[in-house]
C-alpha cells in the first residue's frame, strides 16, 4: 500500500489530538473526509489503528506502532526532498576534480579547505594527470572540473577560465654558482645542463622552456626529461641539472634546491593555470569554480 504524505500527516495529527473534530480543524479540513481517509488507511493495512468512542479516539497497539513508522516515513521523505534540493542547488553531491601535479603543493590544499568551509556537502574526489589527459577526461565526462597548465591546446568544445598566472623562475642546485644571486639572466644558464618537462605530459612548460631559452639566444642543453614535478625537482636536487619552473614553488622549500627569479619581460616566462569544464556543467561545478576563483583573487 502506498502512503501519501498527506495521509500520514492526517493520521499523525489525529494520533496527537485523539479527536476527529480537533484534528480536522487543525488540518483545515472537514471531519467526514478525515474519517473516510483513516478508514481507507485501516482497510489498506488490514488492521484497526484506532478505538473510537463518544469522547474521541485512542490508538490501538497497532496504531501506536504505525504512528512511530509514519513519523519515520515523513522524516525520510523530508530528508530526501531536502537532499535533492541541495544537490540541485550545487550544495551537496560528488565532484570529480583533476589537477596537474605542480598545483598540489600550494593551490589545492587552500581550495580544499575553502570548499570544506563553504560547501561542506560536496565530496571532492581528486585525480592527478597531465594537461592533455585532464582535458580528455573532461571531454569524456570522467572528470567534472580540472585545473591544468597552459590551456592553449584545449579544444573549443570545453569552457576555459583563467585561474591564475604564474611567473617562471630558475630552479638551481643549492651548490650552483648562481644560487646566491637575487636574480639571473636566462642567458647566464646557457652552459648548464637542463632537466626539461616532457612534451606530452607537460606540453605548455616544455614549449615555454624552449622558447624562453631561444629568446635568450641559446638552446637549452637537455640532460634529462621528466613528466611531473617530482621528477624535475629530483634532478635539480641531485645537483645534476637546472630547470625552469613556476616561481611560486619557492614557498615550499625542497632540500638541495634554490629558486632564483629570472630577469626580463618575456611572455615565455609566464604560465597560465586554467580551470576547464564542459559547457553543460551542473550547478555544483559552477559553485566550486566560483569559490576557487574568489579565493584565488583574495590570495
Amino acid at each position: 500500500m502506498d502512503f501519501p504524505r498527506r495521509l500520514l500527516q492526517q493520521f499523525l495529527v489525529l494520533a496527537e489530538e485523539k479527536h476527529f473534530g480537533r484534528a480536522a480543524e487543525r488540518l483545515a479540513m472537514r471531519q467526514p473526509p478525515l474519517s473516510q481517509a483513516i478508514q481507507r488507511l485501516e482497510r489498506g493495512l488490514g488492521v484497526t489503528l484506532l478505538e473510537r468512542g463518544p469522547r474521541g479516539v485512542r490508538l490501538t497497539p497497532a496504531g501506536a506502532a504505525f504512528a512511530v513508522e509514519a513519523r519515520r516515513l515523513l522524516d525520510a521523505q523530508s530528508a530526501a526532498v531536502e537532499r535533492v534540493r541541495r544537490v540541485a542547488k550545487g550544495l551537496e553531491g560528488d565532484l570529480r576534480v583533476g589537477y596537474v601535479s605542480i598545483l598540489s603543493h600550494r593551490d589545492l590544499p587552500r581550495l580544499l579547505k575553502a570548499a570544506a568551509e563553504e560547501l561542506p556537502g560536496l565530496r571532492i574526489h581528486l585525480h592527478q594527470d597531465s594537461t592533455a589527459g585532464l582535458a580528455e577526461m573532461i571531454r569524456a565526462g570522467t572528470l567534472d572540473l580540472a585545473f591544468l597548465r597552459d590551456p592553449s591546446a584545449v579544444s573549443d568544445d570545453l569552457v576555459v577560465h583563467t585561474f591564475t598566472v604564474e611567473r617562471i623562475g630558475a630552479a638551481l642546485p643549492r651548490g650552483h654558482r648562481l644560487a646566491g644571486a637575487e636574480a639571473v639572466d636566462l642567458a647566464d644558464l646557457r652552459e648548464d645542463d637542463f632537466v626539461l618537462p616532457g612534451a606530452k605530459a607537460l606540453p605548455g612548460l616544455a614549449e615555454q622552456a624552449q622558447l624562453a631559452c631561444q629568446a635568450a639566444g641559446f638552446a637549452p642543453r637537455c640532460r634529462a626529461r621528466a613528466d611531473d614535478l617530482t621528477g624535475l625537482l629530483s634532478y635539480v636536487a641531485a645537483g645534476l641539472c637546472v630547470s625552469l619552473l613556476p616561481e611560486d614553488l619557492r614557498a615550499f622549500p625542497v632540500p638541495g634546491i634554490v629558486f632564483v627569479p629570472v630577469r626580463g619581460a618575456s611572455p615565455y616566462l609566464e604560465t597560465t593555470v586554467a580551470a576547464v569544464h564542459r559547457p553543460e556543467a551542473d550547478t555544483a561545478v559552477l559553485r566550486l569554480l566560483d569559490l576557487c576563483l574568489r579565493h584565488t583573487a583574495d590570495a
